[in-house]
């Protein structure tokens, strides 16, 4: 099955179990992002072996793991059981790594490189509203554990929903690096939701 295929697939399924929580974070346009607004015109150099689509998706990218990181490492301070505590530090990690390689890739291509704060001022599927961000920070304990798994499956829902787009817009997905990457987060991220959603089987009751 290509990374295309299992990406639907997964949104599709992820989006079905999860209900209108998803649907409503959902963004309609390239790459799930529904405001790509940065200040900065994306011009792409005749012949480059990459899209505007390309840039899109890893300017938003940044965004989208700026605010996963932001999440995790509320689970220290908010009470969060040692397996949750182990699986937000290996978010946390693995996308401050991949925030550095996609933003080494738009410095490459002379391409406009976001910072973490960026999550701030952008939307995209699967990323917390501030209504959902502040449920998420007034829980403590086993209600933490919950929304946060609940919502960063949500989360990496959005991620596949980000790279399904790409890989269905015109000629993108297909320089080397982007393609590598794009795989790689289908891959972590489904790897994760599955944990996930063991996690919240072996949650107490509410």
């Amino acid at each position: 099955m290509t990374t295309k295929r299992v990406a639907s697939t997964l949104v599709l399924s992820i989006m079905l179990i999860s209900g209108p929580s998803l649907v409503l974070a959902q963004g309609g346009s390239m790459a799930g992002m529904n405001h790509m607004d940065m200040g900065h015109e994306i011009v792409i150099p005749k012949g480059a072996a990459y899209t505007k689509a390309d840039v899109e998706f890893m300017q938003g990218m940044i965004a989208h793991h700026a605010q996963a990181i932001v999440m995790s490492r509320m689970a220290e301070s908010h009470g969060a059981n040692p397996q949750v505590m182990k699986l937000s530090n290996k978010i946390d990690q693995s996308q401050v790594a991949e925030i550095e390689i996609m933003q080494s890739w738009l410095k490459r291509y002379k391409q406009f490189a976001p910072d973490t704060s960026s999550w701030r001022h952008m939307t995209m599927t699967g990323m917390l509203t501030s209504a959902q961000l502040a449920e998420l920070d007034v829980a403590r304990g086993v209600d933490f554990d919950r929304t946060y798994l609940r919502y960063m499956i949500m989360h990496h829902a959005g991620a596949l929903k980000m790279v399904d787009d790409l890989l269905n817009s015109a000629l993108a997905g297909q320089e080397v690096d982007v393609n590598v990457f794009a795989n790689d987060v289908v891959t972590a991220q489904t790897v994760e939701i599955g944990i996930m959603q063991k996690l919240l089987t072996q949650l107490p009751a509410k």
